[in-house]
């Protein structure tokens, strides 16, 4: 019996590339110029610790320049390669092309466990790698710009930028060289939940248009749907700490390295989270019944399916056999091409990756845009929008005393109404307006044409004609 073979996640961006490109009229030579890495770096360097030298593979790849900078996280993990590293790239430039951020694609690794290391050994070996790509242009605010990704996150962002600083010490935009930073670094408010609340609003999305929804064979909003989440990390833990929070979804079953676990009244999400932080996993959890086996429950009856932890989770081998009828690609490619096609043909909707998770990059946008104007959002304008606001509420108050009894504001409205936006209501609103777009321009191609079946290929013939777009208007 012949084995089953399973395209790698290379190979899966690059045939679901291929399937979108198949139904658009792109010049030969424009799409393959479009679909093929422009270049990826390999740095080998030794960093001395524990009385020796320790020699480390780090990469970082540039898909595409059709705009600049060029922006994508950086990974640190045993399994980064450089086929991998190339394939989250091409995903960046079709995500930011996506949700309309002017970057081009990029992405970076780091060969390493970091639970292997003491904080102050991670920090000489973020700098000394941060070092080896700056001096490469491969760290710079105009020109290549990471972000965190799986095993990094705001404390090495910003020894990243503080590398990139005292590299170029007359750089006035220095700290615009990296985001995700934390905010006494240049950050920005609601980065850390961002991808997390992307996906929040991308379902809210979902469920604002009946006729998408009936597609995934369900009806209703959000309120009441069973969702499991496989992988509670940052992503996983801030979609699902949302969506049952403040949508009344209900959270069934959560999957972790060491198992799963599965309530079908719904699981605290928060308790589950500080009982990871205390004991480093699900194991022995006291209100869920607990499965070694977690592949078990991400098969198990729900309504919606978050895969948020690594890619070609739902392959070959499961897909059959999933039962989510709308899945919500959190992580970067959770679903290879070949289990794309099985669950395509058994009705499942999926909400692909480059849309679903682009909440990380889009902040991320917001931060590079805050460096660069030196200035926190809302500074200028939140407090002459309060006095406006008095205004009205003043004549509205004295239409009370007025009327008496016939008429009175609503409780709390003053004091709802008076106060003007900060930081974070701000990236809300400019997160929740870029996931609301993105969406129904990949919308409209999937319900005005008869040869796209699904979101996933509209996702990409949107994301590649914009490319395509920005290379003509160079001469391309």
């Amino acid at each position: 019996m012949t084995a089953i073979k399973e395209p790698s996640f290379r190979e899966s961006v690059d045939l679901m590339f291929n399937r979108a490109a198949s139904l658009m009229d792109l010049p030969p030579g424009l799409e393959e110029k479009i679909r093929v890495c422009n270049a990826t770096y390999t740095v080998r360097f030794g960093v001395r610790l524990r009385g020796e030298i320790h020699t480390f593979t780090g990469y970082r790849s540039v898909h595409s320049e059709h705009m600049e900078p060029v922006k994508g996280g950086i990974r640190y993990a045993m399994a980064v390669n450089q086929d991998e590293v190339e394939a989250l790239a091409a995903l960046m430039t079709y995500k930011c092309a996506l949700v309309e951020t002017p970057f081009g694609g990029s992405k970076g690794g780091l060969r390493i466990d970091p639970r292997q290391y003491e904080e102050h050994e991670l920090e000489q070996i973020t700098r000394r790698f941060a070092y080896e790509l700056a001096k490469r242009d491969l760290i710079n605010p105009s020109q290549n710009v990471p972000a965190p990704d799986m095993g990094t996150g705001e404390r090495e962002m910003a020894w990243m930028a503080d590398q990139y600083a005292r590299m170029n010490t007359t750089d006035i935009n220095a700290r615009a060289s990296v985001t995700g930073k934390p905010l006494n670094a240049g950050g920005i408010s609601g980065r850390v939940e961002a991808t997390g609340r992307g996906i929040q609003y991308a379902l809210r999305e979902f469920f604002r248009h009946p006729e998408d929804v009936q597609k995934a064979g369900l009806s209703g909003k959000l309120d009441g749907k069973r969702i499991v989440v496989q992988g509670l990390g940052n992503v996983g833990y801030h979609a699902a700490k949302f969506l049952s929070e403040e949508d009344g979804s209900r959270i069934v079953g959560i999957i972790e390295w060491d198992g799963a676990l599965y309530n079908p009244d719904g699981i605290d999400v928060e308790s589950v989270r500080q009982w990871i932080v205390k004991h480093g996993g699900v194991s022995n959890y006291p209100d869920a019944t607990h499965s070694a086996e977690g592949a078990e429950v991400l098969e198990a009856e729900c309504d919606i399916l978050i895969p948020a932890a690594l890619e070609g989770v739902i392959n070959l081998t499961n897909a059959e056999r999933i039962k989510a009828p709308l899945i919500i690609e959190a992580a970067n490619g959770p679903v290879t091409a070949g289990a794309d096609e099985i669950l395509r043909k058994k009705g499942t909707v999926i909400i692909p990756d480059m849309y679903a998770n682009a909440g990380g990059v889009t902040v991320s946008y917001f931060e590079w845009v805050k460096n660069l104007s030196h200035i926190r959002f809302g500074r200028m304008q939140r407090r002459q929008e309060e006095a406006r606001h008095e205004l009205i509420v003043s004549e509205l108050e004295r239409l009370d005393r007025y009327l008496g009894d016939a008429w009175s504001m609503s409780p709390n409205f003053k004091a709802k109404y008076l106060r003007g936006a900060d930081e974070l209501e701000l990236v809300r609103s400019g997160l929740d307006d870029t996931m609301r777009i993105a969406y129904q321009s990949m919308r409209e191609v999937w319900h005005s044409r008869d040869d796209v079946e699904d979101l996933r290929t509209a996702a990409y013939i949107v994301a590649i004609d914009r490319v395509a777009k920005s290379y003509r208007a160079k001469g391309l």
